[in-house]
């Protein structure tokens, strides 16, 4: 079978280190469908914290379900943490750790504080903003539909379908189509935008993860 991808790769798959013009007759973006992205960046962006549970379901092309994660993503201002099975990933606003405990090792990274850099934050905010053509598909039943295509076509997917949930104005299901055939689910099953979340909970403590070793990359 096959090897899926990880988590951290599905989010470089997302979001990205360069930005792409629009080649000339390629089209351009729904007007209506940046409106509606713009409230849901707008509105996550008021929340002080999140925290959000998560379901990530790969499928291939005949709709056989292949993997299936679950897990919880905290964001905090520029801090975020994700906790999944396999991975645990850590950025307390300048630097990200990276667990794998399938390899006993931690990669550490430095945050690159720049609009490229790649955050779950980014996937409830802008990230269509530079390297997308978008268009509203649907709005019925509460839920709206948007279709991005990527402008830079040597990516690894050729399309994204976001969900958003039209009382809330946010993002409540993602779909990915890579380009193999393979397809990425990822589902919200709750937002707590109300929490309090410490400050302790974006801090890598290396002694909870004896036997790792640590990879510094800065």
């Amino acid at each position: 079978m096959k090897k899926i991808l990880s988590l951290s790769v599905l989010l470089v798959m997302i979001l990205f280190t360069t930005q792409a013009q629009v080649p000339k007759g390629m089209g351009n973006s729904d007007p209506s469908a940046k409106k509606i992205l713009d409230a849901v960046s707008a509105k996550f962006k008021s929340f002080k914290s999140v925290q959000s549970n998560f379901t990530l379901k790969i499928e291939n092309a005949a709709n056989k379900l292949l993997d299936t994660k679950k897990g919880t993503v905290y964001m905090k201002g520029t801090k975020y943490r994700i906790k999944v099975a396999g991975q645990d990933i850590f950025c307390d606003g300048s630097n990200v750790w990276t667990v794998d405990p399938a390899s006993k090792e931690i990669t550490l990274t430095k945050l690159d504080p720049s609009n490229n850099t790649i955050t779950p934050q980014k996937l409830f905010t802008n990230f269509y903003d530079k390297d997308f053509l978008y268009k509203l598909n649907s709005d019925a039943k509460g839920i709206q539909e948007i279709e991005l295509t990527p402008i830079d076509k040597s990516k690894l997917f050729h399309k994204v379908v976001v969900f958003i949930t039209k009382a809330t104005q946010t993002i409540s299901s993602t779909k990915i189509f890579e380009k193999a055939g393979n397809r990425y689910i990822y589902n919200v099953s709750n937002m707590n935008t109300k929490s309090v979340i410490p400050d302790a909970t974006f801090v890598f403590n290396q002694k909870n993860y004896p036997g790792m070793e640590l990879v510094d990359l800065r």
